[in-house]
């Protein structure tokens, strides 16, 4: 089984698109990330975190955010989750869209975001997406030469059906661009990681923003790797970070042979199955 090296990018979210994309270029030509097989990115790197922007910075799939991504992959060399960005489809719908290139910078996955996150939670935050967004319709699974992945998009992963279906499909990584706020955060982050990684006997690969106070959103932060026995491989605090982690699939499978949870399923009682 593969090893990987892993580099997530907690990075502040700036207000020009031009500038969000400079700073990718910049920190991906630093010489630690030379030798990196695979790169994550938060969710919205390119666009505040605000209901009211995401239609002002949607663009269609290969407009000039996607065109970026796609010739960095390439450039470097490297698997890049180009966190998520705005999407606007043919019809004017906006989507919070989370896109996977290759070494070679061609798409290999594509995830608009299921779940909107439409929040109001008594003394903290307030949030709805579905003021500007519309929702995803698929669970998301893509090939890679390490082994199969899933994707999703941080709220997605609150519902324990997607990652378990992804699991079931073959996925040993589950990649998470997300952005939980200063009332979740510390309540949750660190929690559904582990525990999703434990469930679904998988890595879980959550990417986020860097903390500005002096943003419209302002995010937890803490990026982190979980491993299949649910311990924190890696985990930054607040600020803007740049770690390189490696993550060995081997463990994957050996912790599925020791503890064969998905063997022991009664699908005679239950079962989490695809409708889409």
């Amino acid at each position: 089984m593969a090893k990987i090296k892993m580099a997530g990018l907690q990075v502040k979210v700036h207000g020009k698109r031009e500038q969000n994309l400079a700073q990718l270029a910049e920190i991906l030509a630093r010489p630690e990330l030379k030798d990196v097989d695979f790169v994550t990115l938060p969710e919205m790197f390119n666009c505040p975190y605000k209901a009211s922007n995401f239609p002002v910075y949607a663009e269609e799939e290969g407009g000039p955010c996607w065109k970026e991504c796609s010739r960095l992959a390439a450039e470097h060399k490297i698997y890049l989750s180009a966190g998520s960005m705005p999407e606007r489809d043919g019809e004017g719908k906006i989507y919070n869209t989370a896109y996977v290139f290759d070494r070679e910078g061609r798409q290999i996955a594509k995830h608009r975001k299921a779940h909107l996150f439409d929040i109001d939670v008594a003394g903290g935050q307030s949030f709805k997406e579905s003021d500007t967004l519309t929702a995803g319709e698929t669970t998301t699974v893509f090939d890679t030469e390490f082994g199969r992945m899933g994707l999703c998009v941080c709220y997605d992963f609150r519902f324990p059906e997607g990652p378990r279906l992804m699991a079931q499909e073959g996925a040993k990584v589950i990649i998470v661009p997300a952005a939980f706020n200063m009332t979740t955060g510390p309540a949750h982050w660190e929690t559904m990681f582990r525990q999703r990684a434990v469930d679904n006997q998988v890595y879980t690969v959550g990417t986020a923003p860097a903390r500005d106070l002096s943003g419209c959103y302002i995010s937890w932060g803490h990026s982190m790797i979980a491993s299949p026995w649910g311990n924190v491989v890696m985990q930054m605090d607040e600020k803007e970070d740049v770690r390189v982690t490696e993550i060995d699939l081997a463990q994957v499978e050996q912790v599925r042979e020791e503890l064969p949870l998905m063997a022991h399923r009664r699908q005679d009682l239950y079962q989490v199955t695809r409708l889409k």
